[in-house]
């Protein structure tokens, strides 16, 4: 099925109310920084998170999911760990309190109330900037390659091909369609700045929920009347040393291949090393990205916390409704589909080619609608972050300190176009969607762990541990992928944990520790727990009426709750699709068990500031 003119204007309507909503916001972004980078810190938590939750539901993610869905069943819920995304909860039970207490507008600009403003801060600051626009170009380019993957469905390129002057190899026509369509996010994303993106996102996140409705509902109609025919251990998010219960032989036979390539086979083995590398990286904190510069908007720290639990809340049950959605359609009609790119199956078509075929007139623009905003609210919110770090951390900290508002402004229109264009650049050379997405939860991840880890628990830690853990890690990560390019990503982390550890211990004791006020003034305005008994002990001496961070314990253990919950609501809503009434009950108990224990030990012992 192609789009139809009803499906068209649907989908020329929403482009142009993102278009508004940029030309509406202009004037109040250009008031000042922090109204273009951080929306004045006058946004309400609840709109952040729906935005957060928004630029979360992003079109590449989504296609990676419908397809672990497909393939593996509900072992799929814990696939995403590889992200981790329970770093959201993390986030929400304390990291994002102590970073808002920080007040600054970038995490590079954060470098600064931890390690001082002498040359290791500086040296810090420098490679935090570096790793902020790698980071952001790679996700600019994942989120570019599956939205021309995916637009490549509806409009065949043998339409389009007549009008273009210069022939496109067909590998390159996803490319075409990115560039099409990423100039509408530009365009609202430069001009209104975090304001015109939090406003578009939920407008974004309501027609996503629409849309994911609709699509659950017409997957468990499918169910009513046809039987589903997947391996014995597709149901069941247990799993052993192997995938044995998935064998897909005489079923959809490709499926095994798919499995093989992804180097999941040994899932109890690839199952540790997530969880391993999962709870490193959260205890990080955020990267520098759109996730940050939300949390870094709200009001308060108490607002910081909520947004961050309120993201997981209002994205995973929306979200997977429709991906259960898309893959149970896609499993009992799988020879309907269109999977063939270039002479070979590509299960990353799954959710574009399910689309196309299942999805009624008129709601087919719509949920395009939908997905083309999920597209644009994760590009507009990585754009804004990185803009934020070349303009903030680059361009007024070491070219033009005293620039006036309309020179920022202009400042920040040419870096967003410049972004834009490089990530394009970085695009045209990603193989897929899966390849993208490896790179950087595993190896990407991996050069920040450490340095990020050690900032926030240790005292000793200072600016040129900060900076060597960085750059060690960092290297390795962009060389690894050449060298071990048969190699699942993942499975190389712990190489580059033992690198970055070696260049932020030799740069930590072999350097002086960050001079002392810094350490006070950090610790007594963050307020973390960890290994800071010296600083501890002086701050104490100084301010009889200072009280210590006694929480770790509590920390852990909503941390664990929190987890449990979301993963949860993860289930939830695939059992639903399944018409699953035994797993549905267990899994909305356990839900409300832990919502109320966190009402308790959580939302109710929030800090005022």
């Amino acid at each position: 099925m192609k789009l139809t003119i009803v499906d068209g204007i649907i989908i020329l309507v929403y482009l142009l109310t993102t278009v508004f909503i940029g030309l509406v916001l202009k004037k109040v972004a250009q008031k000042s920084k922090a109204n273009y980078l951080l929306g004045g810190n006058k946004l309400p938590w609840y709109m952040l998170g729906l935005s957060n939750a928004s630029g979360m539901f992003d079109i590449s993610g989504t296609m990676w999911l419908v397809t672990l869905l497909f393939v593996y069943g509900l072992k799929s819920i814990w696939i995403p760990w590889l992200w981790p995304v329970f770093n959201q909860v993390f986030l929400m039970v304390f990291l994002s309190i102590w970073l808002r207490r920080s007040g600054v507008t970038t995490g590079a600009e954060w470098i600064n109330t931890r390690f001082g403003r002498g040359r290791d801060s500086n040296l810090s600051h420098g490679v935090v900037v570096v790793f902020a626009l790698i980071m952001c170009l790679g996700y600019l380019a994942y989120g570019f390659i599956g939205l021309g993957k995916f637009v490549m469905i509806f409009i065949p390129w043998d339409i389009v091909a007549p009008y273009i002057p210069f022939e496109v190899p067909l590998s390159y026509v996803p490319h075409i369609y990115g560039i099409a369509f990423t100039l509408f996010a530009v365009f609202y994303a430069v001009l209104g700045g975090m304001s015109s993106i939090v406003w578009a996102d939920v407008l974004q996140y309501f027609i996503m929920t629409i849309s994911a409705i609709l699509i659950g509902v017409l997957a468990m109609k499918a169910m009513a009347v046809e039987t589903l025919v997947v391996p014995e251990g597709w149901n069941s998010p247990f799993f052993g040393w192997r995938l044995d219960d998935l064998d897909w032989r005489g079923i959809i036979d490709e499926v095994n291949a798919k499995i093989a390539s992804d180097g999941y086979s040994l899932f109890t083995i690839f199952f540790m090393m997530m969880v391993f590398k999962g709870v490193l990286v959260s205890m990080a904190g955020p990267a520098p990205t759109y996730d940050m510069q939300k949390i870094l908007s709200t009001k308060t720290p108490k607002e910081a916390a909520k947004m961050s639990g309120f993201v997981s809340v209002v994205l995973m049950p929306v979200r997977y409704f429709m991906i259960a959605g898309f893959a149970v359609l896609a499993l009992l009609y799988y020879d309907r589909l269109n999977l063939m790119v270039a002479g070979q199956i590509d299960f990353e078509q799954i959710l574009p080619s399910a689309i196309s075929e299942f999805v009624p007139i008129g709601f087919m623009g719509l949920l395009l609608a939908g997905l083309l905003a999920a597209f644009n609210s994760t590009f507009a919110g990585t754009l804004n972050a990185a803009q934020a770090y070349i303009v903030n951390d680059i361009y007024l900290r070491y070219l033009k300190p005293e620039a006036s508002n309309k020179e920022i402004r202009n400042m920040n229109y040419i870096t967003g176009v410049s972004v834009v264009i490089v990530s394009i650049i970085f695009g045209v050379f990603a193989q897929d969607v899966n390849s993208m997405l490896q790179w950087i939860v595993s190896a990407l991840y991996g050069s920040y762990v450490v340095s990020n880890v050690l900032k926030w628990y240790w005292w000793r830690f200072n600016g040129y541990g900060y900076f060597w853990g960085m750059v060690t890690g960092l290297i390795p990560a962009l060389i690894f992928p050449y060298v071990f390019s048969e190699t699942l990503d993942l499975y190389y982390f712990p190489w580059l944990l033992l690198i970055s550890i070696a260049g932020a211990m030799a740069g930590t004791f072999l350097t002086p520790p960050t001079d002392e006020k810094t350490l006070k003034d950090f610790y007594r305005n963050v307020r973390p727990w960890g290994f800071w008994g010296p600083i501890k002990k002086k701050v104490m001496e100084e301010d009889a009426e200072f009280v210590p961070n006694k929480d770790f314990k509590r920390d852990m253990f909503n941390v664990v709750i929190g987890t449990i919950a979301q993963t949860a609501l993860v289930a939830l809503p695939i059992y639903i699709v399944l018409k699953e009434a035994l797993p549905v009950g267990i899994t909305i108990v356990v839900t409300v068990v832990c919502l109320i224990i966190l009402k308790k030990t959580w939302w109710d012992r929030l800090p005022e500031r």
